[in-house]
């Protein structure tokens, strides 16, 4: 299984950016999809989480304010769109999806690479 994260970049203050995070591979289902990121110097923390049933879980309020998760089941795609984003935005952002890679086997945490959000003030 692989996960290939796009849409970082560097943005203003206040800007927008949508990142997207596609899963490939060997898939049977995918269950819980979400974003975490880690800053230089920080742990990885989560930023926001979907389940397969589309409920979604943000990290804190102001996350939820200004950040939207969003998947697309038939594109084993999982989208976060950031809006005014802040300098302490900045971050690798990775994706997480839970995966069963057959009917039987166990659900398993896969991770894309990253993908780097500047946000300048």
């Amino acid at each position: 299984v692989q996960l290939q994260a796009s849409g970082g970049g560097l943005v203003q203050a206040g800007g927008s950016l949508r990142l997207s995070c596609a899963a490939s591979g060997r898939i049977f289902r995918i269950n819980d999809m979400g974003w975490y990121r880690q800053a230089p110097g920080k742990q990885r923390e989560l930023v926001a989480a979907i389940s397969r049933d589309g409920d979604t879980n943000y990290a804190d309020s102001s996350m939820k304010g200004r950040f939207a998760i969003s998947r697309d089941y038939a594109k084993k795609t999982v989208y976060l769109q950031m809006n005014s984003l802040k300098p302490e935005d900045t971050a690798v952002y990775y994706c997480n999806a839970v995966t069963l890679v057959t009917p039987l086997s166990a659900p398993y945490d896969y991770w894309g690479q990253g993908t780097l959000v500047t946000v300048s003030s």
